[in-house]
């Protein structure tokens, strides 16, 4: 059993977490904007409201562009104001989103990665790895990616186990899950090895979690809030995706909808979204405006 197992972190409630810094970005406690600083619950990580997302249809969307065409999209959404990058190891990006961040003062941007929590591999291995693959030192976030069945919180010890490790050696700095499906979404609250909690939302259920895991049809989403409110009393941590229902909403108006549902009903702490060009980051950005206002 690992010296940093999750029985000797419940037992003791020892906080790993490392609060990290946005360099010359100010923090404001009351400001409702999308490039304004929020603290994911317990975690004491601070990150943008807005996110932007390296995913689109598992990473191919963004690798489309070509590496000069991404840095350049990543820089403008820095140069917006935009300070949270997200990818994972199953995505085609990790590697180009590195490159892209090169030359840009490491402590004043978060980046979050998900792990595949395979079995067979040593999670140090594979952190250290994927923190080759991205050109960085530390993760500022660290998700359990994918998690779709009802036994993940038992399946996944091990890799619960050594993000705790990592966490001890300021590899990672905070940790999470990302769910799809409500059987997996159901063990999220209460769950104390959590910090972060990635749940998928808009207003109308589109690719949200069901029964059924990725089945296509619309999700339960009176019960998906109803978690996304017990793990944010629980101390937690939120982050939503697929608020353009994955690419399906073609109308700004649901655009806009799914935005506002997700910070006024749902009340998430931030957002992941994926971008393919300068006029999505600045929609993106006045849709939440719109929405937190």
């Amino acid at each position: 059993m690992s010296p940093f197992s999750r029985r000797q972190f419940l037992k003791a409630s020892v906080a790993v977490g490392t609060v990290s810094s946005f360099g010359a970005l100010p923090l404001h406690a009351t400001s409702r904007k999308a490039t304004d600083a929020v603290t994911l619950g317990k975690s004491g990580m601070q990150v943008t409201r807005l996110a932007f997302g390296t995913g689109s249809n598992n990473g191919y969307v963004q690798a489309a562009l070509g590496q000069q065409e991404f840095t350049r999209l990543v820089h403008y959404a820095y140069d917006r104001g935009i300070r949270f990058f997200e990818t994972a190891e199953a995505y085609a990006t990790p590697a180009m989103l590195g490159e892209a961040l090169k030359g840009i003062p490491r402590e004043s941007y978060q980046l979050m990665t998900k792990v595949t929590t395979n079995k067979g591999v040593d999670p140090q291995k594979r952190f250290d790895e994927l923190r080759r693959t991205s050109q960085t030192e530390y993760f500022d976030i660290m998700l359990l990616h994918w998690q779709h069945t009802p036994d993940w919180v038992a399946a996944t010890g091990r890799w619960q186990d050594g993000i705790l490790e990592a966490q001890s050696k300021k590899i990672i700095r905070a940790r999470g899950a990302s769910v799809h499906g409500l059987p997996a979404l159901r063990q999220m609250p209460g769950n104390k090895w959590l910090e972060v909690a990635m749940i998928r939302m808009n207003h109308n259920g589109t690719v949200m979690d069901g029964p059924v895991p990725d089945d296509g049809n619309r999700g339960n989403v009176p019960e998906v809030v109803e978690h996304v409110k017990q793990v944010k009393k629980d101390g937690m941590g939120v982050i939503s995706m697929k608020l353009v229902g994955d690419g399906a909403f073609t109308r700004h108006e649901d655009r806009q909808a799914a935005m506002r549902f997700a910070f006024k009903d749902a009340g998430i702490d931030c957002a992941t979204v994926g971008f393919k060009n300068t006029q999505e980051i600045d929609e993106a950005i006045d849709n939440m405006n719109l929405a937190l206002a």
